[in-house]
């Protein structure tokens, strides 16, 4: 009896070695647990852009020119799309109303892609968009680099991806200005 209370804690430590061992989906369950900690900081590394990454210089068509990292400690709402993107002309009335509301809150970053500036300036002039357009003077990062247009993200401060939105979307939306209202404090 005495052995037992001495070494109570050794034996304790034995008999759930043992389970271990003979519970196979314990066993599975323990590794992929591991596995996923590895796989965290990978998660993190896609939703996030880099300070390199964020390096962009942009020609501004309406705006100063400006390079996507001057934004890093704002909210960013950041649009690629295109003049002869037809689901891209469909969201813009969206998104300058988003911008004349919210522009005190989010920095509206929209470039525009595989396009000419002349296309651009005559686009926003006939009509009488407002929200900053930019050309990108510099090799957009491949993690940023659309896959479809309209592509948008909404990035928190230091280049998180809060949102992101392949295709046409209504940006006026209250759960948008709930959204911005939200990760903008």
């Amino acid at each position: 009896m005495n052995f037992f209370k001495k070494n109570w804690f050794f034996l304790l430590l034995a008999a759930l070695l043992v389970v271990f061992l003979s519970v196979p989906d314990l066993r599975n369950f323990v590794k992929e647990q591991i596995n996923n900690s590895a796989s965290l900081k990978k998660v993190e590394n896609e939703v996030t852009f880099t300070p390199e990454e964020m390096n962009l210089q942009l020609k501004g068509v309406n705006v100063p020119d400006a390079n996507l990292a001057d934004f890093k400690d704002k909210v960013v709402f950041l649009n690629f799309w295109g003049t002869w993107c037809p689901p891209c002309r469909a969201e813009f009335p969206s998104i300058q109303k988003l911008y004349d509301s919210k522009k005190d809150k989010v920095q509206f970053v929209l470039i525009a892609m595989q396009d000419q500036e002349a296309s651009v300036r005559k686009f926003l002039a006939e009509n009488k968009y407002t929200t900053p357009v930019y050309l990108a003077k510099t090799p957009i990062a491949e993690k940023m680099l659309p896959k479809s247009f309209p592509t948008t993200y909404i990035l928190g401060k230091n280049g998180r991806i809060l949102k992101k939105e392949e295709y046409a979307s209504d940006w006026n939306s209250d759960s948008i200005h709930q959204f911005i209202d939200t990760v903008s404090k």
